[in-house]
């Protein structure tokens, strides 16, 4: 990477542009629809109607009725009926929003799902979506050229527990996914049929792939993340990275450069040199809690992250960064041999680290400056994904809340135009 570093104003910030409200629980993804002023949600919001079921004495008949409502045989009110039973049928959504000419988003498409839905996959070019649910099951849809209508496609029964991530690739028609039933599994989109499983020792939390070589990065509840080569019904283990002190949340995969970055409940990033094979590679540390979304953004070298207390952060990689011992000499020091702390930007630590009393008092102040920006979210986010090319982040969460922001402030450059003060 460059040595120059390029600072960012702290005035700027991601700019709101539009709240999306109407959910009844959860939004577990949600993804801007490319070229369109749309985002596909998926929450695990429900609703439904109660039923009873009684037994009337003076008719003689058992009868099915919905709560609240008068039940009646031959246009007459039945007044004593025996409670048998009651129950609910419940529904799951995906949603389609699209932006009217008022600027609100409002619903095209309201599909109902058997069970909760737990991630999505949508690819813009086949207008296909992919959502894995609670039960295991990922369901694949078609979605009209005027995002009107939503066709019903066929369910793959890919995992026995819920399904943490979803990817398609067209080039080979796979559909690869990851549950908490341990096990990444890849399904033939043509046949439906299971072409592979590999068991891990832990829940499958998180999934990246590389569309050339075929290779699957998989994160999990150990905090292990494993590199497979996978293959048309079978799959390798090329190596295992370890770092986090806790669960991998989330991972990003960068073909150009051919990077890592993996986020986790330790509040931590992680830089993995997969293609230089140099392992671990750089430590960020600056969210206060779980980072939940990673999106690295090539044109301008800068990484953008997300943590479920709201915090969003915008990363200049664009600076070369090297992990020591002591954070800047690389010496062995304990906390008996020196009391002194600093933030120490270019090496990842916007926080206060360990420092030796000589790197202490070589340190400038400049040496302090953030390489990262830092702005509140003010909402749970649970799930952040990006249109790169118009600069735009939506952010959903357990709040029941979807947020469309404006990047571009804090990106340092115009994307659609490809323009960079770099």
């Amino acid at each position: 990477m460059a040595a120059e570093i390029h600072s960012r104003p702290q005035s700027s910030r991601p700019v709101l542009l539009s709240k999306i409200e109407g959910h009844q629980d959860a939004v577990t993804a949600a993804l801007l629809i490319p070229k369109e002023d749309g985002v596909i949600t998926a929450s695990e919001d429900s609703f439904g109607k109660d039923f009873v079921v009684g037994h009337s004495s003076e008719f003689g008949l058992y009868f099915v009725g919905q709560l609240g409502h008068s039940i009646k045989n031959k246009n007459r009110s039945i007044k004593k009926i025996k409670l048998l039973c009651a129950f609910s049928f419940l529904h799951r959504t995906i949603r389609v929003w699209l932006k009217r000419d008022s600027g609100q988003y409002w619903p095209s498409i309201y599909h109902t799902m058997a069970s909760p839905c737990s991630a999505m996959t949508y690819h813009h070019d086949s207008r296909r979506i992919f959502v894995g649910q609670d039960n295991g099951a990922v369901m694949e849809f078609h979605v009209s050229e005027d995002f009107n209508k939503m066709n019903f496609i066929k369910t793959y029964p890919a995992h026995q527990n819920r399904v943490s991530a979803i990817i398609f690739s067209l080039a080979t028609e796979w559909v690869v996914s990851t549950g908490h039933d341990k096990c990444v599994s890849w399904m033939c989109t043509r046949t439906g049929d299971m072409l592979g499983r590999h068991l891990f020792p832990s829940w499958a939390s998180c999934l990246q792939y590389d569309f050339d070589t075929q290779y699957a990065f998989v994160g999990d509840y150990s905090g292990q993340i494993t590199l497979l080569k996978l293959e048309q019904d079978t799959c390798s283990v090329i190596t295992t990275l370890k770092g986090h002190e806790g669960s991998i949340a989330c991972l990003w995969w960068d073909p150009i450069q051919r990077l890592l970055f993996s986020g986790a409940s330790d509040n931590s990033i992680i830089m993995w040199d997969i293609g230089g094979r140099k392992g671990r590679t750089l430590l960020l540390q600056g969210h206060h809690d779980r980072v939940q979304s990673l999106c690295y953004l090539q044109l301008t070298r800068q990484l953008v992250s997300c943590s479920s207390d709201g915090g969003i952060a915008v990363w200049n990689m664009d600076v070369s960064r090297e992990e020591h011992h002591c954070r800047k000499c690389g010496q062995a020091v304990c906390g008996k041999c020196s009391s002194k702390r600093s933030s120490y930007p270019v090496m990842g630590f916007e926080f206060q680290v360990r420092m030796c009393d000589s790197c202490y008092d070589s340190i400038k102040d400049e040496d302090r400056t953030s390489l990262a920006t830092f702005h509140e979210g003010k909402h749970n986010i649970s799930h952040m994904s990006m249109d790169v090319a118009r600069g735009l982040m939506v952010t959903c969460g357990t709040d029941r809340v979807v947020k469309i922001w404006d990047m571009t402030p804090v990106v340092g450059c115009s994307l659609a135009t490809g323009f960079s003060p770099h």
